[in-house]
């Protein structure tokens, strides 16, 4: 499948993927990553329905899905914040490589989780946002 004009292959964006038990808990995750610049945006969908093995026994449980896209750069970190505030003993944490996309849309996903600099004023300017209201 060709590359348009408006996209180009990437190495350098992941999203990675976690499902909880609640919609309060995918939100408290969405909400503590977005806030901390770990992740540019977090998608929750659901209820889901999962199917899965559990201390030898086959399991169904209702979840919610968290889609968060970030770079590899602050991956780790992510991972350790997701870790550290999920519920489950052994969370999904897994992340699938970003091939290709709009350059608008990464451009804005890497200036998302870039750490603040220091010089707020110049950092945050008073250029009209490229995201618009629209998310992820």
């Amino acid at each position: 499948m060709p590359v348009r004009a408006d996209t180009y292959s990437v190495e350098k964006f992941v999203q990675m993927v976690t499902t909880t038990a609640s919609r309060a808990d995918a939100r408290h995750i969405a909400k503590a990553v977005v806030k901390r610049r770990l992740a540019a945006c977090v998608q929750v969908v659901g209820p889901i329905e999962s199917t899965f093995r559990w201390l030898d026994k086959v399991e169904t449980a209702r979840e919610w899905l968290c889609l968060m896209k970030t770079t590899q750069a602050r991956y780790r970190e992510l991972v350790t914040a997701v870790e550290a505030i999920h519920p489950y003993d052994t969370p999904e944490i897994i992340a699938l490589p970003i091939a290709a996309g709009s350059r608008r849309y990464l451009d804005w996903l890497a200036s998302s989780v870039r750490p603040p600099t220091t010089n707020r004023k110049s950092a945050i300017g008073n250029r009209k946002s490229s995201r618009g209201s629209s998310c992820c």
